[in-house]
């Protein structure tokens, strides 16, 4: 499955072995209740009520405009907490990425609707936010000091790199300005916004770090190409293990979290043109489609480690949506426990026939 989308941030195109992220295409927000749904996975709860144990919890998800990081904030916001969402696509403002039919307003707008849905009171409140500013971050921090006082829930989704990735170059016929702009924007937005989040983060014990990447520390061993990809997916497993380390003796976790193949917004809507829907025609396609999941299902992820009194015992760790829902129990939006990152490499990667058995 090469460029295929995985991680909450911005990818590229189908075919077989990568799998990215979350930004991408141009159009209009969507506002009515059914595509608001499909975005943030307010259809088909699965037995999973988030009930509100994150309620006076305050989380922070850098990089919520669209895909695992705008469910995510959506599924802490069902759960309770008030959720802090930002990114660079506004209503007034189009990122690099170039898509505008998904705004951090729009993401703090369905947090909020979950809120009231699962009458948690979860919250949003969206700050548009460039995370390679260092004063832009600061003040984002202190603004949450100033109206929170704390911070609880520190989550790095950041990317928006994928526009930038020539995939098939090698290292050195890949344009220079590009490769250093996807590591600025995989690597030194994460660096930045822990640099000012943290302080505030571990006046209070139970924090959690959840730096979000596109595959585990084990199937990353593998070289995913191009050279910048790899670099800028490898570092947040790294920043999770030495953030673990910094932060012993402050009773906070930090810890590395990725979805599997994600149908993101954009994955759906121009890469496989399809919708949620009718997501299984892109199987057409790619039949290893088939192993796909909803956003919701890595929120759901979060959900469960926040809400873990236990959490720490994932300190330094690299974690997965499909390897947490048969620790957790919590299914995807149909029901189903889709374990991607096995099915890759068991399948998938060994040039075997899609089938999906045993895998959801």
């Amino acid at each position: 499955m090469e460029k295929t989308e995985r991680s909450g941030t911005e990818n590229t195109q189908p075919s077989a072995g990568r799998h990215g992220g979350v930004e991408t295409e141009v159009a209009t927000e969507k506002t009515d209740k059914k595509a608001a749904a499909e975005t943030a996975g307010e259809t088909g709860t699965a037995g999973q009520a988030a009930g509100g144990g994150l309620v006076g919890k305050v989380a922070l998800v850098a990089g919520a405009t669209r895909g695992a990081g705008r469910a995510m904030a959506v599924e802490l916001g069902r759960a309770g907490a008030t959720v802090y969402v930002t990114g660079r696509t506004t209503r007034a403002h189009t990122s690099e990425v170039g898509r505008t039919k998904e705004t951090i307003e729009g993401t703090a707008e369905l947090v909020g609707a979950a809120g009231t849905e699962a009458g948690t009171g979860g919250t949003g409140i969206a700050v548009p936010t460039d995370h390679l500013d260092p004063e832009q971050v600061q003040a984002l921090v202190e603004r949450i000091e100033r109206e929170q006082g704390r911070l609880d829930i520190l989550v790095n989704d950041i990317w928006g790199g994928d526009v930038h990735v020539e995939w098939d170059k090698k290292m050195w016929e890949h344009d220079l300005d590009k490769g250093l702009r996807i590591l600025r924007l995989g690597m030194e937005t994460h660096i930045v916004t822990s640099r000012f989040a943290l302080p505030l983060l571990v006046r209070n014990p139970g924090g959690l770090v959840v730096e979000v990447t596109d595959g585990t520390e084990e199937y990353n061993r593998r070289y995913r190409k191009p050279f910048y990809y790899d670099l800028a997916k490898a570092a947040p497993l790294r920043m999770a293990r030495a953030l673990a380390e910094e932060l012993e003796g402050y009773d906070c976790t930090a810890l590395c979290l990725t979805p599997g193949w994600l149908r993101s917004e954009a994955m759906l809507d121009t890469y496989f043109k399809v919708t949620e829907d009718d997501w299984m025609a892109g199987t057409k396609q790619n039949p290893h489609f088939a192993i796909s999941e909803t956003p919701t299902f890595v929120g759901r992820a979060l959900v469960a480690l926040a809400s873990d009194p236990e959490v720490a015992r994932w300190n330094g760790a690299s974690l997965s949506s499909g390897g947490l829902a048969k620790e957790y129990g919590f299914t995807d939006v149909d029901g189903s426990a889709p374990d991607a990152w096995r099915y890759i490499t068991e399948v998938d990667q060994e040039s075997k026939e899609a089938d999906v058995t045993g895998y959801r």
